[in-house]
């Protein structure tokens, strides 16, 4: 089946597609290419060959692969690279996958799991993995699925290639997500420990999912996966339920209610009540009076 749904390599480095395109390529003979960059995210899997991928950091600096059969790469939109053909008589087989940002945009509205290898390769520049042979099997056999659907003029063609669209991203992102998180994450938690840290440092300024993402330099979608993953709640949800807490201190203390709500960053009485109500089944008020009078019996 692969020889049958083999593209014939064309130099051309922009899509004629306004979603996706996906290639087999199987060559002998091949010459290194110039570095070049894209408008789009590409996906390169290893098959077979003998080459150096180099991946460039600004106009000097680079670093550079030697591939391995089952090495997955991605490459977001403006990063310069190329690979360099060590044998040109070896087979030189990949597969090579581009997207769209559009489409990109797309899949992250339907869900923001379709992303998370495209955030990672933004935020640390992480661009190549290396796949073991069940997952390159993985990924190897949706290509191919995806290759041969785009190729028939099969019923219902169009769904059918949104849904293996969507089974190789996410195929993709989950065996990659798994990786990470089968290690220890050091340097995740040590993010995660930091934001929220800082969070706790400054309930009383304005805080948001882009201002943190600047703060540490990292991707908000990034930063929005790595809360969901790890607590459940968005950060946003995170920074409310924080700041409610605050604000029930206070309140029992004996603090104002309106200067309370304000200093915690709530807009207006009626949203803080809302969240706070549904936080605690109870009204602000009642929570102070409720708190005053259990303090009083016990004195």
């Amino acid at each position: 089946m692969k020889n049958r749904l083999r593209s014939s390599f064309n130099s051309r480095q922009y899509m004629v597609s306004s979603d996706f395109e996906v290639f087999y390529y199987s060559d002998k003979g091949f010459r290194t290419l110039n570095p070049h960059a894209h408008d789009y995210y590409e996906f390169y899997l290893f098959v077979e060959g003998d080459i150096t991928m180099e991946i460039f950091q600004g106009k000097e600096t680079s670093s550079s692969f030697r591939m391995s059969p089952g090495d997955l790469m991605i490459v977001p939109p403006g990063v310069s690279h190329h690979a360099v053909i060590n044998d040109p008589e070896a087979n030189y087989r990949r597969f090579v996958f581009w997207i769209s940002k559009e489409c990109c945009s797309n899949l992250m509205a339907e869900s923001v799991d379709y992303t998370y290898i495209m955030q990672k390769a933004e935020a640390f520049h992480q661009y190549i993995h290396h796949l073991a042979p069940a997952d390159f099997h993985q990924v190897e056999s949706r290509f191919l699925r995806l290759l041969e659907e785009i190729t028939s003029e099969r019923y219902g063609t169009t769904a059918a290639r949104h849904l293996y669209l969507c089974d190789l991203i996410l195929t993709i992102n989950r065996i990659i997500y798994d990786y990470d998180h089968a290690k220890t994450g050091s340097d995740e938690l040590s993010l995660f420990r930091s934001i929220l840290s800082y969070i706790e440092s400054n309930l009383e300024e304005p805080l948001s999912l882009d201002e943190i993402a600047g703060k540490f330099y990292v991707s908000k979608y990034y930063i929005a996966h790595l809360f969901k993953d790890t607590l459940g709640i968005s950060l946003h949800q995170y920074i409310i339920k924080k700041r409610l807490a605050e604000c029930r201190s206070a309140i029992v203390s004996g603090d104002s209610i309106s200067k309370t709500y304000e200093k915690f960053g709530f807009g207006d009485y009626s949203s803080f009540f809302k969240a706070f109500k549904k936080e605690y089944g109870m009204s602000p008020k009642e929570y102070q009076r409720l708190f005053t009078i259990s303090s009083r019996t016990l004195s």
